[in-house]
């Protein structure tokens, strides 16, 4: 069985994007999407965005501008998962889940939180003074983003590795408490594109809202000019020889030019190309690459609507994923249903004849079972296996009490055990003669205490 490797990656609702966050992001993300072995999901961090940023307006504007810049860049929704954070409500829940096995000691050592404390020291304040708890627990939340789809890749600038590498401790640590031998957490890895993880901003400073020196991804023309022409070079004069690795502007250029353009460039500013003409050059490049859609993502702003249709239909396929998954996870915690309890005290009052039973079976060459719940209806019908040692095997799996792994699909649901789809419920009516037959398996294969 072939494993599709899931992508995972998300920008925060802060601002307008920028040159960076195209680059270091967006694009490189896209691209990964379209990799026909690729499961990529793509969301708006907005919850992300209310640690940093206390101005509802600026996030509800950067909500929708962002949306529409993954749009405008290419990101085919039928292909993908793109939601916004904040409409998977399994997200928050699960970071509290993992809030209550995160070590402090871990969250001690989170770069910006580590940062925020040195610069109260050095400016003579309490060590915590402004720091919130969103600040210092923002790796639990990542991790939550991550871990909740099992994301294998994590597109992230440099400064976001150590979260993906927290998140991978947290996930741990709940699989050994939890697990019983069952990984519920996939370990994400970082993935750097290592030509531009970081683009300088105006000033030569990692390019920031934070520092007020963006480039925004979708200005006009005019002001993409005049922003460029800011860009801070050195005093050489035309006819003199640059220094291409030591420029940020041909940083900014090398980011979105060919290898070709990048080597002509580069021996251009060896040969003395003055920085004004070098700042057209920049110009007239991004303009050539973002033209097109710059008109795409003004139509898409001009259409909120549509982006919100676009935004709900993704957090419905995301919930597919979110919401069977975290039934496991509060199962295996012990937040489980007190009517399961009580129905399976019951069913192990009742006979063994009217007890939820398996039937196995040979059909052709092959070797299969039916689990019939205690009623006669047929709650699973197992995948074909080469021999009746294996089809046994998995049952007996099923009724050790382990978490399952129930996958609803459609008006139906597939039941896996190590990463394989070992069987499947016949089609219901509607969702809700679904989820009770979800309901009834689970109660089928629960152990009776004595």
């Amino acid at each position: 069985m072939t494993t599709r490797t899931r992508i995972l990656t998300g920008i925060t609702t802060t601002g307008t994007p920028h040159l960076g966050n195209y680059a270091g992001a967006i694009r490189p993300a896209i691209l990964a999407s379209r990799d026909s072995n690729a499961d990529s999901f793509y969301f708006l961090a907005d919850y992300h965005a209310l640690i940093k940023c206390d101005d509802p307006l600026r996030i509800q504007r950067s909500r929708l501008e962002i949306a529409a810049t993954w749009l405008a860049g290419g990101l085919d929704v039928d292909r993908v998962t793109f939601y916004r954070q904040s409409d998977i409500p399994e997200i928050p829940e699960l970071t509290w889940l993992l809030t209550c096995v995160a070590a402090k000691g871990l969250l001690n050592r989170a770069h910006a939180y580590k940062a925020s404390v040195d610069k109260n020291v050095e400016g003579g304040e309490d060590p915590d003074a402004g720091i919130t708890m969103g600040l210092y627990s923002y790796p639990v939340l990542m991790a939550a983003d991550i871990l909740m789809f099992n994301a294998h890749k994590v597109p992230v600038g440099r400064d976001q590795i150590q979260h993906v590498e927290m998140a991978r401790d947290i996930g741990q640590r709940f699989n050994h408490l939890f697990g019983q031998g069952k990984e519920f957490f996939a370990m994400p890895e970082a993935l750097i594109e290592e030509s531009v993880a970081t683009l300088p901003g105006l000033d030569g400073r990692k390019m920031s809202k934070s520092y007020d020196n963006t480039i925004p991804l979708f200005t006009s023309a005019k002001d993409m000019k005049d922003a460029i022409s800011r860009i801070v070079t050195d005093s050489r004069a035309p006819g003199e020889a640059k220094d291409p690795d030591n420029s940020h502007l041909f940083t900014l250029y090398q980011a979105f030019a060919t290898s070709e353009q990048a080597a002509g460039f580069r021996d251009e500013l060896l040969g003395g190309l003055g920085w004004g003409e070098a700042k057209n050059r920049l110009f007239q490049l991004l303009d050539g690459e973002l033209g097109e859609k710059r008109e795409r993502y003004h139509e898409l702003i001009a259409r909120p609507a549509d982006l919100e249709d676009i935004l709900q239909t993704g957090a419905q396929k995301a919930r597919k994923v979110a919401t069977p998954f975290l039934a496991q996870l509060r199962e295996a915690v012990g937040l489980r249903s007190f009517v399961n309890q009580v129905q399976v005290a019951e069913t192990g009052k009742k006979k063994a004849a009217k007890a939820a039973r398996f039937v196995s079976f040979r059909e052709d060459d092959s070797f299969r079972f039916r689990l019939l719940a205690a009623d006669g209806e047929q709650l699973l019908l197992s995948r074909n296996f080469a021999d009746g040692k294996a089809a046994g095997a998995v049952t007996k799996q099923l009724q050790s009490g382990q978490a399952l792994d129930i996958r609803p699909e459609a008006r139906a649901f597939s039941v896996w055990l190590d990463g394989a789809c070992v069987a499947d419920s016949p089609e219901f009516a509607d969702d809700a003669a679904r989820d009770a037959a979800i309901e009834a398996l689970r109660v089928a294969l629960t152990p009776v205490q004595d």
